[in-house]
């Protein structure tokens, strides 16, 4: 830092934490400065949510400093550091589904009239203003079950600003947001540094960093490798101090060899939960030795199609079949069964079972495989064996987890369990839906690798990805889902950014 630079906001200095021997941070540092966004990269289990962990109090570092404007302090929980002015946005929303956006935002710091009686009117004119103040554009009304993922963000932010936070850490704030919503987030972040305050995001994607942030420290395998000033550096540049190595951004693939139809979905009509058709008179094929990938913006009727695929929804009508196995509105276990692998929308909800250990999650669906079970016991050394292949082999972190919660690991490390086990099954089709969100670019190569090995092993790959640029990199035709149904279908070698995103919006090529 020179001394024409503005004060620090957040000074970390030689931070270490540490869980039994492993360390997740070695004296890591990092400088951010006031009225300004500082991102933090690095790969998944480099250690950025625990050093951002310590800084909102939910972490206690073994050593190391903290100065908050200039002054050391002690944050020793997350209400002091609420007393300093940090305020956090965890990847996974903490918000109550039935309370209104207002209730949310207000929740433990109710305004309250005589008798102790909370003043609803006042907390919603309070959020009100927050919302207009800041160009978050929050209905106070809305509750939170019925608003999009990108306002119940917003909703998240203001629930910080509410408390007063001046410094803000967002942590993987668009991992679950359409290009529209990671765009409106990028101008909301400007816009919150622009009055004053500080935003520390971290994040994986590359293009968002050059978009939004105006510094840049990057973590690899728990320590700091450099602080660079963004404008100054490249996506390749990050990439490569992020990882140790150059990565490609392509995808090198051969062309596909299509065989015989593996699913076969014709007229599928599947309702939404207010009996809407949301998938509505849909038809698509996907063969043997071909990646078929489904673009759309999200909302036209995607969750509900992958949901009727692997039996998690009923269908109305329609027909589903499986190498010409019927699977309508078959059980989950039937699906399976019939040669239906999938990496689910919702990790948490429908891809683990976080309270279970990582070496029991790779086996939740072969636990009857005598190399993982006999006479009704489970085989707990072969259950190892198979997890820690898996860990080597898709690079999970840390590497000895096989025994702790699935809820132990970051977001990305919980997502190379599912794909390694997803991956692993050997079934006739994997429906993969966005399977690497929240990976690192490293992380995403290999992933992007094995998909492809599964279309050259002859495999039917169908995949759902909100990232356009994944769709066009590993697709060999791409379908166009608007409002329930295929709107257009091109090949992916021929795919056109313009055309498709003109057919994601209803029109027409």
């Amino acid at each position: 830092m020179s001394e024409t630079d503005p004060p620090l906001a957040v000074d970390m200095r030689q931070i270490t934490t540490v869980f039994g021997s492993f360390k997740a941070n070695d004296r890591v540092c990092l400088q951010a400065p006031q009225r300004s966004i500082h991102a933090i990269l690095g790969e998944n289990g480099a250690g950025k949510s625990t050093l951002m962990n310590a800084l909102y109090g939910l972490v206690q570092p073994a050593s190391g400093d903290i100065f908050i404007k200039g002054k050391k302090v002690c944050i020793d929980s997350p209400a002091r550091a609420i007393e300093y002015g940090i305020g956090m946005v965890h990847q996974h929303f903490m918000l109550v589904p039935p309370f209104t956006v207002a209730e949310n935002i207000i929740l433990g710091q109710e305004p309250v009239r005589s008798f102790g009686i909370i003043d609803i009117k006042k907390a919603a004119a309070a959020v009100k203003d927050l919302s207009e103040r800041y160009d978050l554009k929050v209905d106070p009304e809305a509750k939170a079950e019925d608003i999009s993922v990108g306002m119940q963000q917003r909703a998240e932010i203001l629930k910080v600003l509410y408390r007063g936070a001046d410094i803000l850490i967002l942590d993987e704030p668009t991992a679950a947001l359409t290009p529209q919503e990671i765009d409106e987030l990028g101008a909301i972040m400007k816009n919150l540094a622009a009055s004053g305050k500080t935003i520390i995001i971290i994040t994986h994607k590359l293009a968002e960093i050059k978009a939004m942030a105006d510094h840049c420290t990057i973590i690899r395998a728990g320590k700091t490798i450099d602080r660079v000033e963004v404008k100054n550096v490249s996506e390749e540049d990050l990439a490569a101090m992020m990882v140790g190595r150059k990565v490609s951004f392509s995808v090198d693939k051969q062309p596909s060899k299509p065989g015989n139809a593996v699913l076969a979905v014709e007229n599928l009509v599947v309702k939404d939960y207010w009996g809407h058709a949301a998938v509505n008179r849909l038809n698509l094929t996907v063969r043997a030795g071909e990646i078929v990938g489904i673009a759309g913006v999200d909302g036209n009727g995607q969750s509900e199609f992958i949901a009727a695929l692997t039996g998690l929804r009923k269908a109305e009508s329609g027909t589903i079949t499986v190498l010409g196995k019927d699977i309508f509105n078959r059980s989950p276990r039937t699906i399976f069964e019939s040669g239906v692998s999938s990496i689910p929308e919702d990790r948490h909800k429908h891809g683990l079972v976080l309270d279970f250990s990582v070496a029991e999650n790779t086996v939740l669906q072969n636990v009857e495989k005598p190399e993982f079970s006999h006479q009704g016991f489970l085989r707990k050394d072969g259950i190892l064996r198979h997890t820690l292949e898996l860990i080597k082999r898709f690079d999970i972190r840390p590497p000895h987890c096989a025994l702790i919660k699935a809820r132990g690991l970051s977001g990305g490390n919980q997502q190379k369990v599912i794909i390694a086990r997803e991956v692993t099954n050997n079934k006739d089709l994997l429906i993969c839906v966005n399977p690497t969100r929240g990976l690192d670019v490293g992380a995403i190569e290999y992933v992007h690798r094995y998909i492809l090995a599964q279309r050259d092993a002859g495999k039917a790959v169908l995949l759902v990805s909100f990232e356009l640029t994944e769709i066009m990199n590993l697709s060999d035709r791409i379908d166009v889902m608007f409002r329930g149904a295929i709107s257009g279908s091109m090949d992916g070698d021929k795919a056109d950014q313009a055309a498709l995103g003109l057919m994601m919006a209803g029109g027409k090529p």
